[in-house]
């Protein structure tokens, strides 16, 4: 018999298999129904709600409130995907089974997620502080200058200010409450060890500006004294911790990540036309110079001339991946504002180098470098003068608000028109609002922050990290008033003007960190962190100052070609050496314990008070843990959190304050008709000038609930800030005006309240996000008792057992009507502004000013919510500050009917005998309105701050991903106030003047387009 051959032998072979397949493919072609029931690993509870889907496609269910579900599938060889928010998804082939049932495991994630925390990391259930986290992508939803603005509104405790919309423009951060009267409030940034500063006045650039948001990988705010006290003296305003993307191991990912867009002003404010302006200057000057006002017309509408719609773009690349030894992160960027205001702009170039080394088992070695140039061209707002005059004179926005429609902005040929030269100069004493925008105004900063690390294991669990890290910042600031903006008649031997000034420092900063990790017994572990730390911080600065240009052509370069030049230098030196331990303990994942304790000694202060003691204890329980909880299903992870805690505030004052000091400011003396600098004293010394001090405690609940599908976090804190920094008036015969010490005191109390939730988890997800802030503030003492109120400004009061900025002022009470009693006192006048006599002695005195306002927010909140669907990705983004009230400096500028510059709408409704409004006061040359509560209007509002809509390409070949969006930004603010945006503080940093508007640079509408690509 011969044998069968091999093809013959294979064909029978799939002859018979074919036929045995027969009943299957039968079956696999008609379907099958699948059932089953979800449940809870270890508990078996049931699961209502859990999407089944079949992988691959868009069919599926969901389970019923048993947990069971019924679904067809067109082929038994289909994979079921089981996924519900908070439990590990779980994928099941079907392997042609009618009953399927699955247990899903919680999924421990959010747990072992570990956080940043000070010299060191830790698992987020290991903490015992109040420290919050934002994700990078969170950081740069919006087309943010730093990585502050990033932060606003979504971090609980955390209060952000925008205090000008200019391109790179300053923001003020509070964490907490304000904590300081003379010195500063803003927290300590640390960027991969090095630590920096925010801070500057209202037209500066914030140091935050040069750092790219986008080279951020996340950031974590520590609020209380046991995650702050890690820090010390610095940390008394909170602590912000920053981490830049480093290296991977990995293919290496190359993206671009880009966006470009348009930027517009949300609102203006409506003025006078030419003809009602006219007929207003008429009555006040009672000379008919204008013959027939209503022939005017609109006139010239200065806002729109210095309004512009700008474009602001950000390129960046990156660069990342590294072997398993060495890991690389590497980017450029590119970002460049133009502002709203004409003539402003700001430009960034920066880079990023994070390397990572590996050297043995036992040694790891590394680098982080970013460097920056930024340039930053503004433009001249908010003048922080208490004058009416200074604010259209001295403020684009009130030279635009103030200038005459009648007037023009240029002359036939082109060039700028001062107002002196038109009208008689009748208008010489406002500004033309075009010639402001072209005063030179440039800041130029390079910045490079750089840190060299080595970190070695001794022994097991025995580690010691070292790190070099330095701060170098160089900037140049060129400014020039040329003299075409100046009328021909008032041209003088000073006009002209310009200066030069250049600023160096230099931050070092060594530290050494030996770090012992063990477990004892399976059941405890201990950690021990041992620091010392020593910082040096050192600038200089000079500039020349020169006037009396002959004429624009060289600007500010050749300041020696001007008649009048002055010079000046300065150098300091600081020096802060601290000490600090630190034990965590922790039993079973339920109970924990830290202990920390640091000593810094400052050059600043007195030689009695060099160094300071910064003690802090924290405990946690987590009752999930216990026997008594371990069973509730709904009830996924509950933590009581309790701290206690000192920190200090090293920035409250510059060197040498406690040394007695002297100056030549406005020491020049004539001799023989030669001027010759002297000195003379301007400080007293204090060798007792400690630290301020906040004591702090802390009471926090983290709870989880189905599955951590919704997360809660509440915090009530006491914060005690004491030995404030404060200065205080001393007696004429002292020989001296004043002394810097530690007498003041402050309180801050309030609450925390955070939520999450991932609502949807299948095909379609979405995830809410939500917080709220409740602080109140309360000055306990300004000078030991001596003073109980005083006025910071003629509006603005300093007043123990009250909160910090209140605003006292007299009551408006209408408009002095004809036949009225005009009370004695002040400056009252037949249709001007009619204040109440609130104590009843028939005069109008300080003794009837009162509380008016509050500038300090009832609550702030923030909400938040993303949605994605396939490829699509749809978020949203809103703000808002409550029960805060502002005072309108500038309406009250605009509502004077004084004469010479333009008003606000309203006034057209002024005082006449023939119309007796009981709102605006009528014309009279030369007339100022009382202080009063008509210029205090409520702040709150409600913001969107951003909605983003993406869309994510199919898979390309080669190119990992590709995702097109489109946002829009500052879409609009719900609010009652009357001023361009609500979100103002003339005063930018200031703790004690807070909630003014003499008009700050408004923040800007944008809509932008973006582009992000992975290779």
């Amino acid at each position: 018999m011969q044998p069968i051959p091999f093809i013959a032998r294979a064909s029978l072979w799939l002859l018979v298999w074919s036929l045995c397949s027969l009943p299957l493919i039968a079956q696999n072609a008609q379907g099958l129904t699948v059932r089953g029931q979800v449940t809870t690993g270890g508990t078996s509870e049931p699961l209502p709600g859990v999407n089944v889907i079949i992988k691959g496609t868009q069919q599926g269910t969901t389970t019923d409130a048993n947990g069971r579900y019924s679904l067809s599938v067109p082929d038994g060889r289909a994979t079921l995907t089981f996924s519900y928010i908070g439990y590990v998804t779980r994928e099941v082939p079907v392997s042609n089974q009618p009953a399927i049932d699955v247990a899903l495991q919680s999924d421990n994630r959010s747990l072992n997620e570990v956080v940043v925390v000070g010299y060191g990391t830790q698992r987020k259930v290991e903490t015992t502080g109040a420290i919050a986290s934002v994700k990078a992508a969170d950081l740069v939803q919006t087309p943010v200058v730093n990585v502050a603005q990033g932060l606003q509104a979504r971090v609980a405790g955390v209060q952000i200010n925008q205090n000008s919309g200019a391109p790179g423009g300053n923001i003020s951060v509070r964490i907490r409450g304000t904590n300081s009267i003379n010195g500063t409030s803003e927290p300590l940034y640390i960027v991969d060890g090095i630590q920096i500063s925010n801070g500057g006045g209202l037209t500066d650039v914030s140091p935050l500006s040069t750092i790219n948001p986008n080279d951020i990988e996340s950031v974590e705010v520590l609020k209380d004294a046991s995650a702050t006290a890690i820090y010390g003296s610095r940390a008394a305003n909170g602590v912000v911790l920053i981490t830049t993307k480093r290296g991977k191991a990995g293919a290496t990912r190359i993206t671009y990540d880009g966006y470009y867009g348009v930027q517009k002003a949300a609102r203006t404010l409506p003025v006078l036309n030419a003809a009602e302006f006219a007929q207003l200057e008429n009555e006040v000057f009672k000379n008919n110079f204008y013959q027939n006002p209503s022939s005017l017309g609109e006139g010239v509408n200065w806002q729109n001339l210095i309004f512009r719609q700008a474009p602001i773009q950000s390129h960046q690349l990156s660069i990342n991946g590294g072997s398993e030894k060495t890991q690389l992160a590497l980017s450029g960027n590119y970002f460049n504002q133009d502002g709203i205001l004409i003539n402003s702009n700001f430009q960034r170039y920066s880079y990023r180098v994070n390397l990572d080394h590996r050297v043995s088992d036992r040694l790891k070695i590394g680098t982080s470098i970013l460097g920056s140039y930024s340039v930053n061209k503004g433009v001249p707002y908010g003048t922080a003068s208490l004058g009416d005059g200074d604010v259209v004179t001295s403020s684009i926005l009130g030279a635009a608000l103030g200038a005459p429609p009648t007037l023009q902005a240029y002359r036939p040929d082109g060039t700028l028109f001062p107002f002196g030269e038109q009208a008689n100069g009748q208008y010489r004493e406002v500004t033309n609002p075009l010639g402001l925008a072209q005063i030179l105004n440039q800041t130029s900063i390079r910045r490079t922050l750089a840190n060299v690390y080595g970190e070695a294991t001794l022994l097991k669990g025995l580690t010691y990290r070292v790190s070099f890290n330095v701060d170098l910042q160089s900037s140049l600031r060129d400014t020039y008033s040329p003299r075409s903006i100046i009328a021909k008649n008032d041209l003088n031997d000073n006009s002209g003007s310009g200066s030069k000034s250049n600023g160096n420092s230099t931050v070092l900063l060594h530290e050494s960190i030996l770090t012992y990790a063990t477990t004892l017994a399976t059941a405890h572990s201990l950690k021990f962190t041992g620091v010392f730390a020593s910082q040096s911080n050192l600038a200089n600065s000079n500039t020349i100052s020169a006037s009396g240009f002959p004429n624009d052509a060289t600007a500010n370069e050749a300041v020696q070609l001007a008649l009048n030049r002055t010079v000046s230098s300065s150098r300091s030196k600081e020096r802060l050496d601290s000490y600090l331990g630190r034990i965590n303990y922790g039993f079973r994942d339920k109970y924990f314990l830290d202990l920390t304790a640091r000593v810094d000694g400052s050059s600043k202060f007195g030689a009695n008070n060099k160094y300071g003691f910064f003690p802090a204890v924290s405990a946690a329980w987590r009752l999930i843990e216990e026997p008594f909880l371990k069973n509730v299903g709904w009830l996924t992870d509950l933590k009581l959190r309790a701290s206690w805690g000192i920190t200090g505030n090293a920035g409250g004052i510059s060197p040498y304050q406690s040394l007695a000091t002297v100056s030549s400011s406005g020491s020049d003396y004539q001799f023989n008709h030669t001027y010759l600098t002297g000195i003379n004293p301007t400080g007293i010394a204090n060798p007792d000038l400690r630290w301020e001090k906040s004591t702090q405690t802390d009471i926090g609940l983290d709870v989880g609930l189905f599955n951590n599908r919704l997360s809660l976090i509440v915090d009530v804190y006491d914060k005690k800030t004491r030995d404030l920094l404060y200065i205080k008036t001393l007696p004429l015969s002292s020989g001296y005006g004043s002394i810097v010490g530690n007498f003041a005191a402050l309180e801050n109390k309030g609450i925390e309240l955070a939520a999450n939730a991932r609502v949807l988890n299948g095909a379609v997800k979405w995830d809410v996000s939500a917080n709220a802030t409740v602080n109140r503030n309360n000055v306990l003492d300004l000078d030991g008792g001596t003073t109980q109120e005083r006025f910071v400004t003629t509006y603005s009061i300093l007043s123990v057992g009250q909160p910090l900025g209140l605003f006292k002022t007299y009551v408006f009470d209408g408009i002095n009507q004809t036949g009225e009693t005009i009370l004695p006192g002040y400056d009252g006048r037949l249709g001007g502004h009619k204040v109440k006599d609130l104590n009843g002695d028939g005069t109008i005195s300080a003794a009837d000013q009162t509380i008016t306002g509050n500038p300090n927010p009832k609550f702030i909140f923030g909400f938040s919510t993303n949605l994605s669907y396939h490829n699509f990705d749809l978020s949203a983004f809103l703000s808002g500050s409550q029960g805060n009230d502002i005072y309108n400096q500038a309406r009250f500028a605009f509502e004077t009917p004084l004469g010479q510059r333009n008003l606000l709408k309203g006034v057209a409704n002024r005082w006449s005998p023939t119309n007796p409004s009981n709102e605006y006061a009528s014309a009279a040359q030369g007339s100022r309105l009382p202080v009063s509560n008509r210029f205090v209007e409520d702040g709150s509002y409600i913001r969107c701050k951003n909605v983003t809509l993406g869309y994510t390409l199919p898979k390309i070949s080669g190119l990992q991903r590709v995702r097109l969006y489109v946002s829009g930004n500052n879409l609009f603010t719900l609010t009652n106030y009357t001023g361009f945006d609500p979100e103002v503080n003339t005063y930018a940093g200031s703790n004690t003047v807070i909630g003014v508007d003499n008009l700050v640079y408004p923040p800007a509408r944008s809509f932008l387009g973006g582009l992000q690509v992975t290779f």
